[in-house]
C-alpha cells in the first residue's frame, strides 16, 4: 500500500504550496509569506525537539536530552540566517505591500510564544493576542501554566542532591523565571569540578547553546527590522524595533550566564 505514496503526496504538497497568497501584485509579498511561513514550520519542529528533551530530562535521563537541544540550536542558525534573506528586500519593496498586512504583527505568533513559555521567558500579556476559545489560546494557555525545560534541570539539581530552594521548585509556573544566588551556587559546584557532575555541565551548556541562539536570532531580527522599517511603529500598531531592543536582554538560563563571571 504504501509503494502507491508519491513524494509530492506524503509531504502533501499541493496542499502546503497553495497557502501562499499574496494579497498584491507586488514581487517581494512571496518572499515575505515564504519566510515567516518557513519560521513557523521550524518553529513548529522545535517545539517538538523541546516537547522530546523535556520528557527525557523529566525522566533522569539527561544524555539524551542532549540531541534533542543540539538539533533545535542547528535549526535556529538557520533561522537566523533567513533573515538574511529577507534583509535583500529594500523598504521601497516592503513600502508597497505593506498595507495589505492590516493589524497582522509577529506578536500574534502562537507558537513563538511556546517557544518562549517552554523555555521559561513567560508573560501572561501575550495570551491577549489570542481570541478567547481558540486552539491558539489553549496552547498557549497550557504552555504558561506547565514547567518550562529550565525547571524541569533545576528539579533534577534537586534530586541529585544540590541546594535548589522550594521556592525555586515551588514557584507559580506562570511568573517568569527570577535569577536565584543558591541556583548560581549550583551551577558553580558543577563548573568547578565538571568531570565529577559532567552529565549536568553538558546539559548547562547545551541550555546555553539553545539561549545563545534564541538571542543571536532576535538581534539579527531587529538589525533586519531597523534595515527595513527604521524606527516606525511596526504593523498592528507594535512599538517595532524599540521594543525588540528590550528583549535582547532576556536570558531563559540567567544563572549559567553569571556564573562565568564568578568561576
Amino acid at each position: 500500500m504504501t509503494q502507491d505514496v508519491s513524494y509530492g503526496g506524503y509531504l502533501r504538497l499541493p496542499e502546503l504550496l497553495s497557502c501562499q497568497a499574496p494579497q498584491t501584485g507586488e514581487h517581494d509579498e512571496m518572499l515575505f509569506i515564504v519566510l515567516h511561513q518557513t519560521m513557523e514550520l521550524w518553529m513548529k519542529q522545535i517545539i517538538h525537539e523541546l516537547g522530546a528533551a523535556q520528557r527525557e530530562v523529566r525522566a533522569g535521563n539527561l544524555a539524551p536530552s542532549y540531541k534533542h537541544m543540539a538539533r533545535v540550536s542547528r535549526i535556529q542558525a538557520v533561522m537566523t540566517q533567513a533573515w538574511d534573506i529577507l534583509a535583500t528586500m529594500t523598504p521601497a519593496d516592503y513600502t508597497n505591500f505593506r498595507a495589505a498586512l492590516g493589524a497582522s504583527s509577529g506578536f500574534q505568533s502562537a507558537q513563538f510564544r511556546v517557544l518562549e513559555f517552554t523555555l521559561g521567558i513567560k508573560d501572561a500579556g501575550h495570551l491577549k493576542h489570542q481570541p478567547l476559545g481558540s486552539p491558539e489560546r489553549s496552547m498557549l494557555e497550557a504552555a504558561l501554566a506547565a514547567p518550562s525545560l529550565y525547571d524541569d534541570a533545576l528539579l533534577q539539581l534537586a534530586r541529585a542532591g544540590f541546594a535548589i530552594p522550594r521556592e525555586v521548585l515551588d514557584r507559580p509556573r506562570a511568573e517568569a523565571y527570577q535569577a536565584n544566588e543558591s541556583v548560581e551556587a549550583a551551577w558553580l559546584e558543577i563548573y568547578r569540578d565538571t568531570a565529577k557532575h559532567f552529565q549536568f555541565y553538558q546539559l548547562a551548556e547545551k541550555l546555553l547553546d539553545l539561549d545563545d541562539a534564541f538571542l543571536t536570532w532576535r538581534h539579527k531580527h531587529v538589525l533586519t527590522v531597523e534595515r527595513v522599517i527604521g524606527r516606525k511603529r511596526g504593523t498592528g500598531g507594535t512599538e517595532g524595533v524599540g521594543y525588540l531592543q528590550t528583549t535582547l536582554m532576556r536570558r531563559a538560563f540567567p544563572e549559567i550566564w553569571s556564573l562565568r563571571t564568578k568561576l
